[in-house]
């Protein structure tokens, strides 16, 4: 007998987002809930509903349907609602960041005003795991609160978003998870460690760059990122036993303030002597080439999830508390914070760190058991939802 199907919407993910953190959220999140709703004997049909995207696609038509959510198709009933009232269920990643007030008015209703069509279509809710909060602000706090409170389930994936999730909504059916793309798939190319020169890759956040050449630093960075970058980049690439790899994890042609293809573009030109690694099309790749590094530091946080979770001494350079919020959660220190340090001091813990990465192996596999007992609990959480939704 044929397996059930189970019509499985997966909102606020992308198909072909230039960003790979998106792009990694969306394969892995499908990965893990096809695989759950195999082992239960069902047949996962899965659409994904968000916004337009304009890069290279990813998840092939025949593996997801697409929704294309805008503001004609958030309000006419027969739009977003009539989909995500025709789905069995739906898993909601925030689109790639969390669901808070802080990306501005447009941002929070689009995803909130889908929370509220999932209620009130009676079609189950689970926010996937994914930064809850900061709420700064009314009538922000009240509207999450409603929807957080209602939602069949609402996975944290640090701890200060399950804290944030308990001040807000105190009765919300919530528990501590992890990001979900620690189980990106990858082809593993550790084999090409170890070589006569270091493989020492650098992903240069496009947006973290411009922010501090502008002046802007909205991020309130205490270090000028773009002569930390500089200046590591110019003191590697001159070693010999050291090759530097620039590698860009969030690519995007019609909006050059957030695209770090650019910016390693910028700084192949500057720096010759080290690798403009070409822009990935999919977020598997970038983690199977992130794999094939000795070390890397990076300012994406999927491209340090990417290095993470595939055994790549990585250290972030934090720019929010998310960072902070994770990597503490798998009691993993190494990290440049983003205050309370200046760029000399950075650039001697950057080297320091490089000197070290055996020591950073060695807590990433420490943290990658406590990553498994956390994506445990989101798996538990989507077999009983599948369950109750193929009842």
């Amino acid at each position: 007998m044929a397996d059930k199907a189970i019509k499985i919407g997966l909102l606020w993910h992308s198909p072909n987002s230039g960003n790979l953190g998106v792009g990694a959220l969306t394969v892995a999140n499908m990965a893990i809930a096809r695989t759950v709703a195999t082992e239960m004997g069902l047949t996962p049909r899965f659409t994904i509903i968000g916004m337009r995207d304009d890069g290279a696609v990813y998840v092939s038509p025949t593996e997801a349907d697409l929704f294309v959510v805008s503001t004609r198709t958030l309000l006419d009933p027969s739009g977003a609602l009539r989909v995500i009232a025709d789905q069995d269920c739906i898993l909601d990643i925030g689109a790639g960041d969390s669901f808070a007030d802080i990306y501005g008015l447009r941002r929070f209703m689009f995803l909130w005003l889908t929370k509220m069509q999932a209620l009130a279509a009676r079609t189950p809710l689970v926010l996937s795991p994914q930064t809850i909060g900061p709420f700064t602000r009314s009538p922000y706090r009240q509207m999450a609160s409603v929807a957080l409170k209602r939602a069949d389930s609402v996975l944290a994936r640090d701890q200060a978003s399950l804290d944030a999730l308990r001040g807000l909504a105190p009765a919300a059916k919530g528990a501590l998870s992890v990001d979900v793309a620690f189980a990106l798939p990858y082809v593993d190319r550790s084999a090409e460690r170890g070589g006569a020169r270091l493989r020492l890759g650098v992903n240069v956040s496009g947006l973290l760059f411009n922010e501090a050449e502008s002046g802007r630093n909205r991020f309130g960075l205490s270090v000028d990122y773009a002569d930390l970058m500089r200046r590591f980049i110019g003191r590697a690439a001159a070693r010999d036993d050291v090759e530097v790899h620039l590698i860009p994890h969030a690519t995007a042609d019609a909006y050059a303030w957030d695209d770090d293809g650019r910016i390693a573009d910028k700084l192949a030109t500057e720096f010759p002597a080290t690798v403009r690694v070409g822009n990935f099309t999919n977020p598997s790749d970038a983690k199977s080439y992130i794999s094939s590094l000795d070390f890397l530091v990076a300012g994406r946080m999927h491209a340090c999830i990417g290095a993470f979770s595939s055994g790549t001494p990585v250290v972030p350079v934090a720019y929010s508390r998310k960072f902070s919020g994770l990597f503490g959660l798998l009691a993993y220190k190494w990290m440049i914070p983003t205050s309370g340090i200046d760029v000399e001091e950075a650039l001697g813990y950057l080297e320091d760190c490089l000197d070290r990465r055996k020591e950073l192996a060695a807590d990433i596999v420490a943290g990658m058991r406590e990553v498994d007992d956390l994506l445990g609990v989101y798996r538990a959480e989507l077999r009983r939802t599948f369950e109750a939704a193929a009842a």
